[in-house]
């Protein structure tokens, strides 16, 4: 493998006056007490041995417990995160309510060093935000997939 990847399924819906974005807040205990720029697109890590858009696919199973939205997968391209891994993103035009995510769950030390494993959820909370508000929430590294959002909903 060259690198670290990921990719993922950025879901939009127009239910005017904006366009809005479902996005999640970073689960476990390093984002606990921040919101803006501590939320995500719903992805993860694949390997060699799979296809970016598949993974994106799993992932958004994985991590919202509920099955990818069927509908034209629109490409967003990748961007190269400072941390070095590479994410590619698809949107989606669906709807999906976050009071049904039942999200997936990852298990870490949880005090460093105590010993003590502990289970967190990948995303504690999931919403629909119209882009500018997702800008302020998302990570930086992924802002640029609502720009390129954006651009493509007025081309």
């Amino acid at each position: 493998m060259t690198g670290r990847r990921s990719a993922g399924l950025l879901l939009f819906r127009n239910p005017g006056p904006a366009v809005e974005v479902l996005i999640g807040h970073m689960g476990g205990p390093f984002w606990a007490r921040r919101d803006d720029a501590a939320w995500s697109i719903p992805k993860g890590e694949y390997g060699d041995d799979e296809q970016p858009q598949a993974a994106a696919e799993r992932e958004f199973e994985e991590e919202l417990g509920r099955p990818a939205p069927a509908g034209p997968r629109l490409p967003l391209g990748e961007v190269r995160q400072a941390g070095g891994k590479t994410v590619t993103v698809w949107a989606v035009e669906a709807d999906l309510d976050p009071e049904t995510v039942v999200p997936g769950t990852f298990r870490m030390e949880w005090p460093r060093g105590s010993g003590h494993v502990q289970e967190f959820p990948e995303l504690d909370r999931v919403a629909w935000l119209p882009l500018d508000r997702a800008r302020d929430k998302l990570v930086a590294g992924q802002r640029v997939f609502l720009d390129r959002l954006a651009a493509l909903l007025t081309a």
